[in-house]
């Protein structure tokens, strides 16, 4: 764009519209998501991903609502650790543990650690998919492999590829509620 940047252009203006940035730099891609963008697309550009980002914006407005509030199973995400970073499909991450102020993320084999809060990250999850374990732990569904009977009614979850994680006697019983016919 000459004479500004597409996030100057956006600061300038008085509503954000919906916007897929699309470049040939990976390093604006943190600063796209904080500033909404549906999706950020690197040149060249595939079509099926293009036809994903767009879907985005095409959808009904009652799927617009709600893929604003909660990230789906499809949407990708960015993930940055230190020099590192990845465009991670939601569906793929397994686990949440929160380490503070900041929070591990567990998908493939990748463990990073990103400067969110397990509160923060949780509003943006469907709590279809992602379930808040305990304090430090929120599971991906999806990814359960095995449930036990645990101490004073509480469960124990073991996750595909993952570690075994303890729930609460109060979120055993809402896991239970929530899971159940």
């Amino acid at each position: 764009m000459p004479g500004k940047t597409g996030f100057e252009m956006l600061e300038e203006l008085d509503h954000s519209p919906h916007v897929i940035f699309t470049t040939a730099y990976d390093q604006y891609a943190l600063r796209a998501f904080e500033v909404s963008a549906l999706d950020y697309l690197l040149k060249p550009v595939e079509p099926k991903r293009l036809e994903l980002a767009l879907a985005k914006y095409t959808e009904p407005e009652k799927e617009n609502t709600v893929s604003e509030t909660f990230l789906r199973e499809s949407d990708q995400v960015f993930v940055r650790d230190g020099e590192r970073c990845w465009f991670v499909e939601v569906g793929s991450i397994r686990l949440l543990e929160s380490e503070g102020n900041y929070t591990r993320i567990f998908f493939n084999d990748h463990t990073p650690l990103i400067l969110r809060s397990l509160n923060r990250l949780e509003e943006r999850l469907d709590p279809k998919l992602f379930f808040r374990a305990n304090r430090q732990h929120i599971i991906n569904v999806a990814w359960i492999e095995k449930i036990d009977p645990w101490f004073e009614q509480g469960l124990r979850v073991r996750l595909k590829g993952g570690p075994e994680i303890e729930l609460s006697r109060r979120q055993a019983k809402k896991f239970k509620e929530q899971m159940s016919l």
